[in-house]
């Protein structure tokens, strides 16, 4: 199990939501090996994979919607993995409507994912990349839901890490 000392957490934690869960990614990460792959997943528990998940899809929708996420290969991570079943359950347990609806947000992502990861997925110059959000606007509903409640979002993830913290880490006094 990941160790991570108390005070780094109190400390992370008076730095705000990021800073606390950042701390818990760059943990986690570190005790991979700075690689999350089908060699080192084993090594986490459902609990943390998900949490880095959350991580890896907050820093592509954030940097160039799901259309990046997708084309940069995480839409099988994100999309075919129980990730929206996990964020569901992590809002049924925090009792927040704010995972619920993300859980959902991450099922309709799904449906375009099916549809259409070939074209997304392929290799494409900059051009031809930067047009993919033109012929597929679906997305920026996704993309504008996502960016209209991440900070919520982030902050329900937060709240259940912070609840729940020996799921994620050992905390040393």
């Amino acid at each position: 199990m990941v160790q991570i000392p108390e005070k780094d957490i109190i400390a992370a934690a008076g730095k705000g939501m990021d800073a606390f869960l950042d701390l818990f990614y760059q943990r986690l990460l570190d005790s991979v090996g700075g690689t999350l792959d089908a060699q080192t997943m084993p090594l986490l528990t459902g609990e943390q994979i998900t949490l880095l998940a959350y991580h890896m899809l907050r820093e592509e929708v954030m940097d160039g919607g799901f259309i990046q996420l997708i084309h940069n290969g995480l839409g099988p991570f994100i999309f075919l993995n129980p990730f929206a079943k996990a964020m569901r359950l992590w809002g049924e347990r925090q009792d927040t409507e704010v995972l619920h609806e993300f859980s959902r947000l991450i099922y309709s992502g799904r449906k375009l994912y099916e549809q259409h990861a070939e074209a997304l997925t392929r290799p494409c110059t900059d051009e031809e990349f930067m047009a993919l959000y033109e012929q597929y606007p679906a997305f920026d509903d996704l993309d504008d839901a996502f960016v209209e409640s991440e900070e919520d979002i982030t902050a329900a993830i937060a709240h259940y890490v912070d609840d729940h913290l020996p799921l994620f880490a050992e905390v040393v006094k």
